[in-house]
């Protein structure tokens, strides 16, 4: 067994909290804060606590809905939003892994492709996100910001 492996019998007892689970470097930084601790004493500030994370995480989720056509982040911004109510609710906590499961097998199947494949997948979407963005521009017109040289319609 090397050290890396022995358990750190100095460091104190991790409390069982509903919160206890969870890695990372927030979950450390609320625990030497007993952030978490004082949210869970007083049930005014967790109810509080999870409405404002269900307004914040709803708003992302949204947001990254309306953006999921567009070019742009909009399926990064659903997984934050996803992210963000998965701290408070075990539904979006299990709609979080079911979509890092999907993405995950998603991208270890076009890994697997041949280059040609690849490639090919990669012009899709590029024709596809370009697609869009004439659709848009067709239905919002072009910015009047837009440089004449730029060969699009005005």
């Amino acid at each position: 067994m090397s050290s890396h492996d022995a358990p750190d019998h100095d460091a104190p007892p991790r409390r069982r909290t509903e919160y206890a689970d969870e890695p990372g470097l927030l979950d450390d930084v609320a625990d030497k804060l007993k952030f978490r601790d004082r949210i869970e004493r007083n049930p005014a500030l967790k109810h509080a606590y999870r409405v404002g994370v269900g307004i914040v995480g709803f708003l992302v989720l949204v947001a990254g809905i309306i953006m999921i056509p567009f070019p742009g982040p909009g399926w990064l911004v659903v997984i934050a939003g996803l992210a963000i109510l998965a701290t408070e609710f075990a539904w979006a906590e299990r709609l979080l892994d079911f979509t890092k499961g999907k993405v995950m097998a998603w991208t270890r199947w076009v890994m697997r492709q041949r280059m040609w494949v690849r490639v090919l997948i990669g012009l899709l979407t590029a024709l596809f996100v370009y697609g869009v963005v004439v659709v848009v521009l067709h239905l919002t017109g072009v910015p009047g910001w837009t440089p004449s040289w730029i060969p699009l319609w005005h």
